[in-house]
């Protein structure tokens, strides 16, 4: 019996991602290099994995002022998010799990304040009874840490919930930690080779959860 849902908040909710890379992207143009995308994925859903101004320091033989490169590729980040709005179908799974009477978590990489802010400022902050972050784990996704903390705060198995993802780092965790997944690929993440998981959707607005919930439940 399904008792819990928890989301990823980065490229799940906000499509964050690919603003991450792009705005990443317009910072590599203004040296003329090229950004891998099989490098950059592998910071996707995690912490660390890919250093830009390293790499960036080794093509173009050039020392790069990492404080100011961050601050600038920042500005533009941030200005690109401003424009994303909630991702289809989130609402709706979120205002059905509440009307179910299911416990709604969040179980992000990002810092408490980064997920937080954009939640309420999407309007939905108030549905999540428990926000686990990258600032209260020691061990990032892959690692089904931050998982497990959230079904144990609610008191329910790891069975008993869905996690909804969109990275390979982060549908491992939730699959690590014994739970249900359904991951919705974005741009960036459209391509990772997918594995062990529970249903893979285009958009959440293709199901719904009382579907899911009877495909996973007992």
């Amino acid at each position: 019996m399904i008792k819990a849902i928890v989301f990823d908040f980065d490229g799940m909710i906000l499509d964050t991602e690919t603003q991450s890379f792009r705005s990443m992207q317009k910072m590599y143009e203004k040296y003329h290099v090229e950004l891998p995308f099989e490098l950059w994925s592998k910071a996707i859903g995690a912490r660390g994995g890919f250093d830009a101004v390293k790499y960036l320091e080794d093509q173009t033989g050039k020392e790069i002022d990492t404080a100011a490169f961050y601050k600038e590729r920042e500005k533009i980040f941030l200005e690109l998010i401003d424009q994303e709005d909630i991702l289809p179908g989130v609402e709706s799974v979120l205002e059905t799990a509440q009307k179910l009477g299911l416990r709604i978590g969040l179980a992000t990489s990002s810092q408490t304040g980064w997920a937080a802010g954009h939640l309420e400022r999407l309007g939905i902050l108030d549905y999540f009874e428990y926000i686990c972050t990258g600032d209260d784990v020691k061990n990032a996704k892959p690692d089904p840490e931050i998982y497990l903390k959230v079904v144990e705060h609610f008191g329910v198995k790891p069975q008993e919930a869905i996690a909804f993802e969109d990275s390979l780092n982060g549908a491992l965790a939730a699959k690590r930690a014994g739970m249900f997944c359904v991951v919705v690929p974005n741009y960036v993440t459209k391509n990772m080779a997918f594995e062990d998981i529970d249903e893979k959707l285009n958009s959440l607005a293709d199901t719904t959860l009382e579907k899911l919930i009877e495909a996973f439940g007992d």
